[in-house]
């Protein structure tokens, strides 16, 4: 039997491996929810936006350009509702012009599941990658492909930002590629509550409590914020306080950090903490609903009658999900950057996204990474709304918000990419545990950052 009839019992058993896993973690008790990762009810979403007839035939030709194929490829990624329905949209065209069955699964608990799989070797052909610093492990341990041998490196790199191609790239090989951009740190709102702020946004975090010092009495409370996410919970938590370290103290303090070059007890550390303590103490819901209600339903009371809350602190890809989902941009809500707390860094943004690798380099792999890659499949990927691109050849977003977020993403003088997903695995964990464990008893900070230090001692030392 040939390599294409082995593809369908490995990919069945890697689908089923993953969902026992999934179960498992989601029942776990390393989440604050009793119900694990599960997320609270949604809304139905919007349609998704139809992409432009040309579009699709883009795609489908540089699909065919890659020949027929057939035969099946396993994906694990974090994407559920409109984000994986907008994957699934932008791989169709691959599949119906290659003749290969992409089978992909959603997982919230990615991290967990592919250190369970790293250990057991079950793991899927392609996979979105946790962050950096997993991706190094990953690579180091061999378990990730050279992807310079499997795209078209020289087309990847001239489409790409050059920060990005060094960050996926590990001892010389490419182990990681950008599929997408989130921009980091925005601040959202309804402007049927607050009025639309496109024109007069506060510039500086005193004109920012200001402004909610005048309009406290138009919600419940100031704030929305929750940050369960299953065996990731406490994540949410860490884009605060990146954004408080990065507009506080700057690019170069903020990336000594992540890098293990500041101590947690530093005190611009500790003051990014008590930053988003107050956060935490003006919160719509209080610790309770922070530590149990998933962070896609974070922003859900901004929609209320009355509102529960004013505003949300959440990245751009917030828009897909919860009640954001069904609501209209711009008219529903909207968003400004983060306040300037230092003026010399007012022009700092924090960005992320979404890197993927191979663990298996088959020709249904290789092909499909040639694919998501491209700039035809791409703008086929942010046509639903939702991603921004980490390709320098689309922009063609379907909105003006997107069209916005887009340009702050790319074109920011100085950008620093997720502190978290840069950590070492420990430290990242320990970082999460914390922040759950000062949302529950602020009085422990002092000691939660000197744990974090002992961690930190060990945590590079061992990478």
């Amino acid at each position: 039997m040939g390599r294409e009839g082995l593809r369908g019992p490995r990919t069945l058993a890697f689908v089923v491996s993953i969902a026992l896993l999934v179960a498992a973690c989601s029942s776990g008790t390393s989440s604050p929810s009793p119900s694990g990762s599960t997320a609270a009810a949604t809304p139905t979403p919007a349609p998704l936006p139809t992409p432009n007839p040309s579009a699709i035939a883009a795609a489908t030709a540089y699909a065919q350009s890659l020949g027929h194929i057939g035969g099946s490829v396993s994906v694990l990624a974090t994407w559920g509702g409109s984000e994986q329905a907008q994957f699934l949209a932008m791989v169709k065209p691959f599949e119906d012009a290659t003749g290969v069955t992409v089978n992909y699964t959603g997982t919230r608990d990615l991290p967990a599941v592919l250190t369970t799989g790293i250990a057991s070797g079950q793991l899927p052909d392609v996979a979105g990658i946790p962050g950096p610093a997993q991706m190094i492990q990953y690579a180091n341990a061999g378990k990730l492909q050279d992807l310079s041998t499997m795209l078209d490196f020289n087309a990847y790199k001239a489409q790409t930002p050059p920060g990005l191609v060094t960050l996926g790239t590990v001892n010389g090989k490419l182990a990681g590629v950008f599929l997408d951009v989130s921009a980091k740190g925005e601040i959202w709102y309804d402007p049927k509550v607050v009025g639309d702020l496109s024109s007069s946004a506060p510039k500086t975090w005193t004109d920012f409590q200001n402004l909610i010092t005048q309009d406290k009495s138009k919600a419940k409370a100031p704030w929305c914020l929750s940050v369960e996410s299953g065996a990731a919970s406490g994540w949410p938590a860490t884009d605060v306080v990146e954004s408080f370290v990065l507009h506080s103290q700057g690019p170069d303090y903020y990336n000594n950090w992540w890098a293990g070059k500041v101590k947690w007890t530093d005190p611009g550390i500790k003051q990014a903490w008590q930053d988003f303590g107050q956060m935490v103490a003006a919160s719509y819901g209080g610790a309770n609903r922070i530590l149990t209600a998933n962070f896609a339903n974070a922003g859900d009371p901004l929609f209320t009658t009355p509102p529960g809350c004013l505003f949300l602190h959440q990245a751009s890809f917030i828009t897909g999900l919860g009640q954001f989902a069904s609501e209209q941009r711009l008219t529903d809500y909207n968003f400004f950057p983060f306040p300037s707390i230092n003026s010399q860094y007012a022009s700092s943004v924090e960005i992320a996204g979404d890197l993927f690798g191979a663990f298996h380099n088959t020709p249904q792999s290789a092909a499909l990474m040639k694919y998501l890659v491209s700039a035809q499949a791409q703008t086929l990927f942010v046509a639903g709304g939702e991603f921004l691109s980490a390709n320098k050849g689309v922009a063609n977003y379907p909105n003006s918000m997107n069209q916005r977020l887009g340009s702050i993403a790319a074109n920011s003088a100085s950008s620093v990419f997720d502190a978290s997903d840069q950590m070492p695995t420990a430290m990242q964990s320990e970082f999460y545990k914390g922040l759950l464990s000062y949302i529950q008893t602020p009085s422990n900070l002092d000691s939660i950052l000197q744990h974090l230090d002992s961690i930190q001692a060990s945590a590079y030392s061992a990478q």
